[in-house]
Parts: structure tokens; sequence; C-alpha cells
């Protein structure tokens, strides 16, 4: 169930650069920073909720790791960020190392 929890982290996490960017995007301000603060904020309960079992180091690299590919992927499709061979293969090697870490643990 802590996996469970820290996946829910790390898409929460996601959240929160995007409400960031709609407020920039979007006539209404408020709507792009209320998703990004409870975003925050449900990232970090089911982070403190997957610490209990996961260590701490391998509960943050995954959490921002999913969080960190997860943004770049929202980029690519529907902002229009580039998806150059050297950012896939970089957030290629980020998600190795996120399956490393499961595997590892």
């Amino acid at each position: 169930m802590n996996w469970f929890y820290l996946i829910l982290a790390g898409i929460f996490e996601i959240g929160w650069p995007l409400g960031l960017k709609l407020s920039q995007t979007m006539p209404s301000k408020i709507v792009g920073i209320l998703i990004a603060v409870i975003s925050m904020s449900l990232s970090g309960v089911f982070l403190w909720l997957a610490q209990k079992t996961i260590p701490i180091g391998t509960a943050y690299a995954v959490w921002t790791g999913i969080g960190a590919v997860g943004t770049l992927l929202i980029g690519i499709f529907y902002f229009g960020d580039s998806a150059s061979f050297w950012r896939m293969f970089s957030a290629l090697l980020i998600v190795i190392g996120i399956v490393g870490l499961k595997l590892a643990n």
C-alpha cells in the first residue's frame, strides 16, 4: 500500500508545476495557483504516508523522479516543449533509476 501512496505522491508532484504554468497561461491565475497548492499538499501527505515503510532516500528519489518525468511529458504533450533525443534519453535514465530503486528495496 505504501508504494501506492508513493506513486500517488509522485502524480500529485506533477500537479504543482502544472498549476503554476496554468496560472501563467489562463485568464484566471487563481485556478492555477489553487491547483498548485492543493497538489503540493496532497503530494506531501502521500509522501508522508509512503515513508512509514519505504526508506526516505528511496521515497524521495522515486517521488521527485515521477514528478520530473511526468512534468517533462506534460510539457512536451501540452505546452510544445522540445522532445529532443537528449531530453528523452535523460528522462529514460531517471525511469531506469526509479525502477532500480524499487527492485533494490
